[in-house]
């Protein structure tokens, strides 16, 4: 299998670590070679953080270069348009319609910027917007919006699915277990 490389970014607080970790343990299971990396500086507060992870037969380096990945799984609107120079040409860009306002934004230094989508949309047309928050309140948890988002990813991936309901209970708190298996199906099945 060709080396295939996948980024999980976000804000601080949005679960994107455990994802990467659930990720990380479906390909390991899935019986690939895995390499992930991290950078989450301000993550307790809002700040940006990156999830890299990197699979196939031998993997060497976490490290994904700019139009070297295959999926970007961005988890907030603005990381998504800051991580985009990383997705290939042809890869594919699932996004959280989700609004968080960055420092310079919340004291006031700058603006969101409002056209986000649509700068997405000049590099690429393959992308996919959901509203994870939404789902997940629906369901009666926002904690399972990551959850939710793996299930999107999922979709896109030759990954057995029950190989990630295993992970997923192994991972999360026994007593949630339930509930982040119908966020996973939601944004598997497309719901």
């Amino acid at each position: 299998m060709e080396l295939q490389s996948i980024i999980i970014c976000g804000v601080g607080g949005q679960g994107i670590l455990l994802a990467s970790d659930v990720l990380s343990d479906v390909l390991i299971d899935a019986g690939f070679d895995v390499k992930k990396s991290e950078v989450h500086g301000m993550s307790q507060r809002g700040g940006d953080v990156v999830s890299t992870v990197r699979y196939g037969e031998k993997v060497y380096s976490p490290i994904v270069g700019e139009d070297e990945a295959d999926m970007i799984l961005a988890f907030e609107r603005l990381e998504a348009l800051r991580t985009l120079k990383y997705l290939k040409k042809d890869g594919k860009l699932m996004i959280n319609d989700f609004k968080w306002d960055p420092l310079p934004v919340a004291t006031g230094t700058l603006e969101y910027p409002e056209d986000v989508f649509e700068r997405v949309k000049r590099k690429t047309n393959n992308i996919q917007i959901v509203d994870a928050v939404k789902v997940a309140e629906e369901l009666g948890n926002i904690r399972v919006a990551n959850v939710y988002l793996l299930g999107v990813l999922a979709k896109e991936m030759a990954v057995k699915r029950d190989i990630w309901e295993s992970v997923i209970k192994r991972r999360v708190p026994e007593k949630a277990v339930e509930v982040n298996l119908k966020a996973f199906d939601k944004g598997y099945s497309g719901n």
